[in-house]
């Protein structure tokens, strides 16, 4: 099926009064794309280590919506017209053009599994549920992995920095905590390299189901790797969950900031002499998060590690 896109190229001062405009019209939903940065409180509530580069705010946005191909679309742009006139008499509407072009209906969550083909990380295999056993997979470990709208299918390099430290770290009958655990790519790598047990949090219901199946596919029975939904860092119900010095390895592939904060709480959850898997660090984070874990009188960083721009900081606690 396809769409009829029309954009309105205007002003950041325009764009409230011609939202409105769409809706009393009977649009349910536009895009709106300007230049204004984010505000500190936006990115620390995302978790964003890469902002966007949206250029110099120039004033400028554009508003983009959709209609049905059979919808007659004279009388909403006739009025979309009208309400430019009006609103260009008390603020600037800018340029005031409205562009149409066309846009297939297309299975955006899933669209990206064309593109999600086996790859290996050292001697793991991570093979898509939907992909057929490559004939090269004979004396690998194979992870089945189907992340749905969740974080992790193994390809990014920060998820690969994890799975590298884990095949080092992971010892016979350990006990892991994965904290964001996403797909649950890591607590089940852990468990296939000999870990007793994995328990994992995610603040997104979408990860926790996503890892919950992918516990089922790679054959490993629910006891052996619980998720929750919830926030180890400040929940007292998923902290009480998890258990206190119950765990021999952390991996936790979120992103600098929520790792800063997490450094200050997770070492109550490891045993003495526990390793800390982090991850999700971007390059210029990494001087930050080397530093936090430094001044903590609870652990001893044991290595840094690098794959393009993204840094992975292992530590023990002592």
């Amino acid at each position: 099926m396809k769409w009829k896109k029309f954009t309105i190229t205007t002003t950041t001062a325009a764009t409230d009064f011609l939202s409105e405009a769409l809706s009393e019209m009977g649009v349910e939903g536009i895009e709106i794309e300007d230049h204004i940065p984010l505000t500190d409180k936006e990115t620390k509530g995302m978790f964003i280590d890469i902002l966007p580069d949206l250029g110099p705010d120039d004033g400028t946005a554009r508003i983009s919506f959709y209609l049905d191909e059979d919808v007659d679309e004279e009388p909403i742009l006739e009025g979309i017209r009208k309400e430019l006139e009006d609103i260009r008499l008390f603020v600037d509407t800018g340029a005031g053009t409205i562009e149409k072009s066309e846009t297939e209906d297309k299975d955006w969550i899933n669209n990206w599994k064309q593109y999600f083909h086996p790859f290996t990380v050292d001697n793991v295999l991570i093979k898509p549920t939907w992909e057929e056993m490559p004939e090269d997979a004979a004396g690998k470990m194979v992870l089945e992995i189907d992340p749905g709208t969740a974080f992790g299918t193994g390809s990014h390099e920060t998820t690969q920095l994890c799975l590298k430290a884990l095949q080092k770290y992971v010892t016979p009958g350990c006990k892991v905590l994965d904290v964001g655990t996403g797909s649950g790519i890591l607590g089940i790598a852990a468990i296939k390299l000999g870990a007793e047990s994995a328990f994992g949090t995610d603040l997104d219901e979408n990860a926790v189901q996503a890892a919950i199946e992918n516990t089922e596919t790679n054959g490993i029975p629910a006891e052996r790797f619980p998720v929750i939904l919830g926030n180890l860092i400040d929940d007292p119900a998923v902290q009480e969950a998890a258990g206190f010095e119950a765990y021999d390895l952390v991996t936790a592939n979120i992103l600098a900031p929520v790792i800063l904060m997490l450094q200050g709480e997770v070492a109550v959850h490891m045993k003495k002499g526990a390793v800390i898997i982090s991850s999700g660090i971007i390059d210029t984070k990494e001087a930050e998060v080397v530093a936090a874990f430094e001044k903590n009188p609870a652990f001893r960083i044991l290595e840094v590690n690098h794959q393009g721009e993204w840094v992975s900081v292992i530590a023990r606690k002592e």
